[in-house]
């Protein structure tokens, strides 16, 4: 998967996560991706409508040490 933008969510308590996404999703092209890394267990389900009330696409999303990945592909 070619990532072209991570952005460090970490430490970052709702809805701050889904803003700094908006963001940053604004700074690729359509068709690329962003990956996001945050601690706030409730971004699994924000993110996931997120992502799709806006026309992205969430191509996955993980958990590692209490850090949850997600990678969004820009719609």
């Amino acid at each position: 998967m070619n990532v072209k933008k991570v952005l460090d969510a970490k430490g970052l308590a709702c809805p701050m996560p889904i803003v700094r996404t908006k963001k940053a999703i604004e700074q690729i092209d359509s068709g690329e991706i962003i990956e996001i890394h945050t601690t706030d267990p409730g971004a699994k389900n924000d993110l996931t409508a997120w992502a799709k009330s806006s026309g992205h696409e969430l191509l996955e999303s993980s958990e590692e040490d209490g850090v949850f990945k997600f990678c969004i592909k820009k719609g």
